[in-house]
């Protein structure tokens, strides 16, 4: 791999291994920049959430009002339900054939099964409380404000304003939409110019952020924490391989070009844990290098990383096996493809910030006769599954634009 996107995961890897050798050699001088460097790092995200409200909306209104009609945008949103719903599934069963594999053989002495449960009781609800209910969130995708929406990054109720916005557009008369389709395709023009200047400093923000990210890990866990964290993001690492043929022969995209459009975004992604972040950089994939049409850069692939949260069944179904295993209560397979359906519903609802799925848990964790408090030990030690789990939406992402960009040329 060349060029930018090359550059970025150099810094993404050398910002990691610093962090982690500073932890564990107490480098003072180092210590102490940690903070003033992660200013960059988060200065530089900031830049990026900038862009996404306004790129969004932009290219949301531009893409439905100058589409063939609505019915392509409906058999688009109907083509992507199923297509998520495929990967979802997909996920939960590839986690149910392979977790097994690795915790089965997992023996957790009584000691640490001890202190485990311990800090899952201190852990446990540290931010559950703050999550709105399934019901609130499925209200909130009608937005009574929509600026307020916007200022809060609520991006499906955005995305939902501005699908509608752009089909009002379509009911006017050519004279009266055109001036605000101008507008409109401008400031998505001038976005996509400033998320370049932004991406192309994507090295300095990568480093500083997974340096500091780096520092706080450490090499401090335990084995059978370890095991855990091998597994499921094994398991996550696994499906984003498996996503690339399928994007190839499905999709109808070289394998080449698929790797170089996701290269960049997956970067930003494993740096920050946030799917919204990698947004603008996957928006410039899909369109500059994989030339996919404006209804599916503009309104699909925003419509995924809203709704679509491919990690969701494979973490459950690896935090619920663990679970199991630590507690010393069996799961059976019926329990675990109920959990795939649970969690494919679910993961429709799962705002898009770090370890917001496992919040959800709790409930099914109390279903299944394991203690509600597990959920606590997941959230503690979800760092680096979350990076995974951040890397798996945005590689499915782009491939179900891509696959549904194919579908989408074939005569409804």
């Amino acid at each position: 791999m060349k060029g930018p996107a090359a550059r970025v995961l150099l810094a993404l890897v050398a910002g990691l291994a610093l962090g982690v050798a500073t932890s564990a050699v107490h480098v003072a001088a180092i210590s102490r920049a940690i903070p003033a460097i992660e200013v960059v790092g988060t200065l530089w995200i900031n830049a990026i959430r900038m862009t996404v409200i306004p790129l969004v909306v932009a290219l949301t209104i531009g893409a439905v009002a100058s589409a063939s009609g609505e019915a392509r945008i409906g058999r688009i949103g109907a083509l992507a339900v199923v297509v998520f719903v495929i990967f979802l599934v997909s996920g939960g069963v590839l986690a149910m054939l392979l977790a097994p594999l690795s915790l089965d053989r997992l023996t957790i002495p009584a000691d640490v099964a001890a202190s485990l449960r311990f800090r899952a009781v201190a852990e446990a609800g540290s931010g559950a409380a703050q999550m709105p209910s399934l019901l609130q969130r499925l209200l909130d995708i009608v937005p009574v404000n929509p600026v307020k929406a916007a200022v809060d990054g609520a991006i499906l109720p955005v995305v939902v304003f501005s699908l509608a916005l752009g089909l009002a557009l379509r009911q006017l008369a050519r004279e009266k939409s055109e001036p605000m389709l101008q507008v409109v395709r401008a400031v998505s023009d001038a976005m996509l110019v400033l998320v370049g200047w932004i991406l192309a400093a994507a090295p300095v923000g990568v480093f500083a952020l997974a340096l500091a990210l780096g520092t706080r890990m450490g090499l401090s866990s335990a084995a059978v924490i370890l095991q855990y964290i091998v597994t499921l993001s094994g398991v996550l690492f696994l499906f984003t391989l498996a996503v690339y043929p399928v994007a190839v022969l499905v999709g109808r995209v070289s394998l080449r070009k698929f790797a170089t459009a996701a290269a960049p975004a997956q970067a930003v992604a494993f740096s920050t844990r946030s799917s919204l972040a990698a947004l603008p950089a996957m928006i410039t994939g899909a369109r500059d290098v994989l030339h996919l049409p404006p209804p599916i850069t503009g309104f699909a692939l925003p419509l995924a990383v809203s709704v679509c949260r491919a990690n969701v069944p494979m973490a459950w179904v690896v935090g619920v096996l663990f679970l199991g295993k630590l507690y010393g209560i069996p799961v059976s397979g019926a329990q675990l493809a109920l959990l795939v359906v649970t969690s494919t519903l679910i993961s429709f609802s799962v705002p898009g910030i770090p370890s917001a799925s496992l919040f959800l848990l709790a409930p099914v964790l109390v279903g299944n006769g394991l203690p509600a408090a597990g959920v606590g030990i997941l959230i503690a030690v979800d760092a680096i599954p979350d990076m995974f789990k951040t890397l798996v939406n945005v590689t499915t992402h782009l491939a179900s634009v891509s696959v549904l960009a194919r579908l989408d040329e074939r005569p409804g």
